[in-house]
């Protein structure tokens, strides 16, 4: 156990989407204090400012990453493979140099082969083949920051933690950008033709994919909880457990939204993973974790803030 009370804790990648509520549900543990730098104040992708950042740091929760949908990934593979690793790699030898106490890091459903011979996915599936190749690159940097982490605990002794996260939602999300994954992205294109009074909203593959969500505040709360009370050096899956098909999503948020028009599917785009369900009973045995968040519950938070925080600031008709 890692008791948070009176540490000096660093999260990386704090403003962004996860590490927002990592910074709150910390805050709750009475550490000494919470480093919380931005990237104009320290980039990981520089030796010394990795140095500069560990100092004087008791804990690390590594968030930081480069992200992004299935098309982001597919238009800069090397930028997803080299800053993520690159970041993992500098940090965690920073921190082995500092003789931090714990490091916990950050992983993804990515890091899953394309397809394994049972579902939901398993730790113990994760070396059972290449990751689904829209997002490889970035599935693989994530790999190399787990056996990374193996070989120091096993060389120095080191207390690292290697969590493996499904896709997330919520407010705060990338609703417009690059960075958007599906149930953002789908949000945000909605939204679009219900200002625009389109008949019709395309959306990419044929819909028959899975994916299973996590609300981020959920999401946060199993980091903090692991970060407390999980030492092992097995990977570990958090996630929800429950899997919705790409096509049902699209036509639930089209509902909560009212949205009265046609979906289409353009299947000349690629649908990527054909599933994605993370078996997430050993979260819950190892240290009690279980998301809180129905999924029902978490889009109508994350339509709302949408509605509330950008919807509201755009033009009431926009050109598409």
């Amino acid at each position: 156990m890692t008791d948070l009370n009176q540490k000096n804790i660093l999260i990386t990648g704090a403003h962004g989407f996860l590490g927002q509520f990592i910074h709150k549900q910390v805050l709750q543990h009475n550490p000494k204090h919470v480093s919380t730098p931005s990237y104009q104040e320290i980039d990981l992708l520089k030796k010394e400012d990795c140095e500069k950042a560990v100092q004087d740091i008791d804990i690390i929760i590594h968030a930081a990453a480069k992200v992004g949908g299935i098309e982001a990934n597919r238009n800069k593979p090397g930028e997803f493979f080299y800053e993520n690793a690159l970041m993992s790699i500098q940090l965690l030898e920073a921190a082995r140099l500092a003789n931090i106490e714990k490091f916990v890091q950050i992983g993804s459903v990515c890091e899953y082969p394309k397809t394994v011979a049972n579902m939901p996915f398993s730790e113990e599936d994760l070396w059972m083949g290449f990751p689904e190749e829209t997002n490889g690159p970035y599935g693989l940097a994530k790999k190399t920051a787990l056996v990374h982490g193996l070989a120091y605990r096993t060389q120095y002794d080191m207390n690292i933690i290697h969590l493996l996260l499904v896709n997330m939602y919520g407010p705060g999300d990338h609703f417009a950008s690059e960075e958007s994954h599906v149930l953002a992205a789908l949000v945000h294109r909605f939204w679009e033709a219900k200002q625009n009074d389109l008949p019709q909203v395309v959306c990419w593959g044929t819909g028959s994919p899975t994916r299973e969500f996590l609300y981020v505040e959920d999401a946060a709360h199993g980091i903090v909880e692991a970060t407390r009370l999980y030492d092992e050096a097995n990977p570990i899956n958090l996630g929800s457990g429950q899997e919705i098909s790409i096509k049902d999503l699209a036509t639930t948020i089209a509902k909560t939204m009212n949205y009265q028009g046609e979906i289409k599917w353009d299947t000349t785009k690629p649908d990527g993973q054909p599933r994605r369900l993370f078996d997430v009973s050993k979260a819950e045995k190892e240290f009690g974790f279980k998301s809180k968040t129905s999924f029902a519950d978490g889009l109508e938070k994350t339509i709302a803030w949408y509605a509330e925080h950008i919807a509201k600031h755009a033009p009431e008709k926009i050109a598409v």
